[in-house]
């Protein structure tokens, strides 16, 4: 990871974003998980979106990342929590109303300690053991 200070303040390098971010808590878990998933699971960096704005509701949100494959249909979209913030029904709930929106056939949730990873088949919940590899 490329950390930079200024201003005082720290600084984490974005490869999806291709620059500097500020390395708050939920900032640190998203590069994590985003050198993870490319690196040991083989999502390609350029298929990759980060905060990518959706309309829910009449509400704007953004999901912190999502993972497309080559169509540009997703298939894994990851919401990230600071490793302070317990993964409850609260972010589970958050994370399933973007897996209506978007229909990505896996969801991630993580606080870069915990990580829950489950699928949606006919409006069931099926949680998954391990993380699913791109391929």
């Amino acid at each position: 990871m490329k950390i930079k200070i200024q201003d005082n303040k720290e600084y984490i390098f974005d490869i999806v974003r291709k620059k500097y971010v500020r390395n708050l808590p939920e900032e640190w878990v998203r590069q994590h998980i985003i050198q993870y998933l490319n690196k040991k699971k083989g999502y390609p960096i350029a298929l990759m979106s980060i905060e990518k704005k959706n309309e829910i509701n009449n509400i704007k949100k953004r999901c912190d990342i999502v993972c497309n494959d080559n169509n540009g249909n997703p298939v894994l979209l990851v919401e990230c929590k600071a490793t302070n913030i317990n993964i409850n029904s609260d972010a589970i709930n958050q994370a399933i109303i973007y897996q209506n929106k978007l229909n990505p056939k896996y969801v991630l949730i993580t606080n870069g300690k915990q990580h829950h990873c489950f699928q949606v088949i006919n409006k069931r919940i099926i949680v998954l053991k391990k993380i699913p590899s791109y391929e």
